[in-house]
């Protein structure tokens, strides 16, 4: 098949399906306008969407959210439920970065008043922040039997910490911490990668970004969420560190040995995977556990970093800089679930990389705090335009598994990037689109302009015309850290 123009049909106006084929056991579903559509022709990752397909135990379809592009055999942007009894587990599904995710804060403050003021604060926040490759330094001394308590309690353990407050953890997806999680299966590597790399946002992707409230959609959800126009709000994207990058990499071999012995076949070895009810399928989920924990306690930590932060620069009390979580979404991950298949409610184990879970209004997994207007979903863009505040709605239950897409999703290679901003001054671009950066080195920055990325409108206006998940508010950054 390599090589063949991928056939797709029209199912609804945002939804295209790729029908059954081959070794698919199910067809594969992409969520997108005709324009992002027409831009997944130059990568394969129609093709992993298809790959995935393959997969023992999948059910429903291979599906793949509007900023889908090439991956590690999945696509990121790429969704699948395994049934349990039947269903592999696959650490390509989740990803190296395992929960990647993101976190909003709001604040009381006015981007009007603080406005002067950006430049040292962002100066501030990227001296109590560490970031860039292989930053460490933020919890100096983390002894290794610390960081087995942080490993299965996640943010909890930050907070004991007297990182933030015990309400922040009402905020977060599974309260920030999985209960599966067992440190021991981690390998040294991993242990040691991680003992100095809390609190610290590494390089690629990641960032912390203060943005202010542009426009708002839905104004009832929005006063549900304390958000008010121009309001400051600080957005934090990161992930496991190289904890969570080890661990992978770890089960990855772990699972290339193990598939001959439960005779699976796949299209890309890259699909690595073993039976979730096997021995090495549930040490990677209990793994994986301690790493998405890792996750939330660096995020939870960095939070409490950046509350300091403007708290100096600003002078003023924390009453009045009312710093407070919105909610905490990982993007890389897998879950186990209640969705109903064909009619019939089944326990299933979701595979979500590069996506978001969209849980709709009254699902129980949903906070208190929002079981009106459904779980916030985060949507970051790329540092230059703007980054979305959405919530889920029941139609995520019926057409993704709950899931939504989960930022802008690249259009150019971080290769293609660096050439293309070859003669940019980058602090002046993004000065001139009014962005105060800070960073450790210009080839990150390089890779990460604007130019690199699909325009993240395009990608939330598509998620909000399929009914998946609803725009709330648009904000506009006005500071950035990075690696």
């Amino acid at each position: 098949m390599a090589g063949e123009e991928i056939k797709l049909e029209r199912i609804e106006n945002c939804l295209w399906e790729i029908p059954r084929q081959g070794g698919m056991r199910v067809p594969g579903r992409i969520f997108a306008t005709e324009k992002l559509l027409a831009g997944l022709k130059e990568d394969n990752s129609l093709r992993q969407v298809m790959n995935v397909a393959h997969l023992p135990g999948i059910v429903g379809y291979s599906l793949a959210m509007p900023d889908i592009h090439w991956g590690y055999g999945f696509p990121i942007g790429g969704v699948a439920a395994m049934e349990l009894n039947e269903g592999v587990i696959s650490p390509g599904g989740v990803g190296y970065d395992i929960n990647c995710g993101v976190r909003l804060v709001t604040t009381h403050l006015t981007y009007s008043t603080i406005q002067r003021k950006m430049a040292g604060l962002i100066e501030t926040l990227f001296s109590l922040i560490p970031s860039g490759v292989g930053s460490e330094g933020a919890i100096p001394g983390l002894s290794k039997t610390e960081e087995k308590r942080l490993l299965r309690d996640g943010a909890r353990w930050a907070v004991a910490q007297g990182y933030g407050h015990q309400q922040d953890l009402d905020h977060m997806e599974e309260g920030g911490a999985l209960p599966n999680a067992n440190p021991e299966l981690l390998s040294d590597r991993a242990l040691a990668r991680g003992l100095k790399q809390v609190g610290t946002l590494g390089s690629g992707n990641h960032f912390l970004e203060i943005g202010r409230v542009e426009e708002i959609y839905l104004s009832d959800v929005a006063q549900a969420l304390n958000l008010f126009p121009d309001q400051v709000v600080v957005l934090i994207h990161t992930g496991s560190r190289g904890l969570g990058y080890q661990t992978c990499e770890d089960f990855l071999k772990v699972m290339n040995q193990a598939m001959t012995k439960y005779g699976i076949q796949l299209p890309d070895r890259q699909l690595a995977c073993t039976p979730i009810k096997s021995p090495e399928g549930q040490d990677y989920l209990a793994a994986m556990a301690s790493a998405a924990n890792y996750a939330w306690a660096n995020r939870q930590v960095i939070m409490s970093q950046a509350e300091k932060g403007f708290l100096k620069v600003l002078d003023i009390s924390p009453a009045e800089l009312g710093f407070s979580l919105i909610y905490d979404v990982c993007h890389n991950i897998a879950k186990i679930e209640e969705h109903v298949v064909d009619g019939q409610r089944r326990r299933l184990c979701v595979h979500r990389k590069g996506a978001t879970r969209a849980f709709p209004p009254g699902h129980p997994q949903v906070p208190k705090a929002y079981q009106g207007v459904g779980q916030p979903v985060l949507v970051p863009g790329d540092m230059g335009r703007y980054s979305y505040l959405l919530v889920g709605c029941q139609a995520a239950m019926e057409k993704s598994f709950g899931s939504t897409c989960h930022g802008a999703g690249r259009v150019m290679s971080r290769t293609q990037s660096k050439k293309e901003s070859r003669g940019i001054n980058i602090d002046q671009e993004m000065a001139r689109r009014g962005v105060v950066a800070r960073y450790q080195g210009r080839g990150t920055m390089a890779e990460e302009m604007p130019h690199a990325y699909k325009d993240v409108a395009e990608v939330v206006e598509t998620m909000d015309l399929a009914g998946i998940s609803k725009k709330v508010a648009r904000f506009r950054p006005v500071g950035v850290i990075k690696g």
